[in-house]
């Protein structure tokens, strides 16, 4: 049987949409199996019909009812005795439908993807309400972010919300916080290094920003997860600045979670 993924999209509704180039229609009985990666917990749903030859087949399944949890997927197609990973042809990434996505209000997103090995694959994550980072920058004293906010339910429109973005350093318990501006789901927010330093003058090490938006109930965390970046922590490495000589600098957590490092 061959099958080749051309098209794969995780639709706003939690649809997985699939279109297949097949050389034979799919047998009575064939099943997409999603299989977790991690502890081989498989989910399955019956997908072929008996039908006249064709090139093409186009495939629509609820996620949502499968009850997926978070981590990788990898889709095998099975009929009868046979069993083979479904090979994919669709990198399976897009920006703008990702930003599309994130703005409704969830507890999970699902995200088709192609695996370097060629091979289609569902990413699951846990979907809390964050500010997603677009832009960062050292520029006149300041830190300065810019991002969207993913997973509030607040719509992409003019309208304008009292917002601040605050600074923590948890062993202290100092914070630092200045105003910043929210339109829609778009945000900017700056704040002066110097009065990062002034808090807490005789520490150095991790200061947590988070924004506090009006009509969103809990802090929103700075990270940036809307992307096909894995290991931000190593790969993105941002220009540092030097105030009253010491160093400041982001990075990303494990998590891929902001972070503003003073000194170290």
């Amino acid at each position: 049987m061959g099958v080749v993924v051309t098209d794969a999209e995780v639709t706003l509704a939690d649809v997985l949409s699939l279109r297949l180039a097949i050389d034979q229609p799919l047998e009575d009985g064939t099943e997409l199996v999603l299989r977790h990666r991690t502890t081989g917990v498989e989910r399955d749903v019956r997908i072929g019909t008996s039908g006249a030859r064709a090139r093409e087949a186009t495939l629509a399944v609820s996620l949502a009812p499968l009850r997926l949890t978070a981590g990788r997927w990898d889709a095998y197609l099975r009929s009868g005795d046979t069993r083979s990973r479904l090979r994919s042809v669709d990198p399976g990434f897009s920006l703008d439908h990702l930003d599309a996505y994130a703005l409704c209000k969830r507890t999970l997103a699902y995200r088709s993807y192609r695996t370097r090995n060629g091979y289609l694959a569902l990413k699951i994550s846990d979907a809390e309400p964050v500010a997603d980072v677009r832009a960062i920058w050292f520029r006149e004293g300041r830190f300065e972010v810019t991002g969207l906010l993913a997973y509030t339910g607040l719509e992409d429109d003019d309208s304008r919300h009292e917002a601040v973005l605050t600074l923590d350093r948890r062993p202290t318990s100092s914070r630092v916080s200045a105003t910043a501006t929210v339109q829609g789901v778009r945000f900017h927010a700056a704040v002066s290094l110097v009065d990062v330093l002034a808090a807490d003058p005789e520490e150095s090490g991790m200061w947590e920003p988070a924004l506090e938006v009006e009509g969103v109930p809990t802090p929103l965390p700075l990270g940036a997860r809307l992307d096909d970046v894995d290991g931000k922590r190593r790969r993105l490495h941002y220009p540092s600045a030097r105030v009253d000589g010491v160093l400041i600098r982001p990075c990303y957590t494990a998590d891929d979670e902001l972070r503003i490092e003073v000194g170290g």
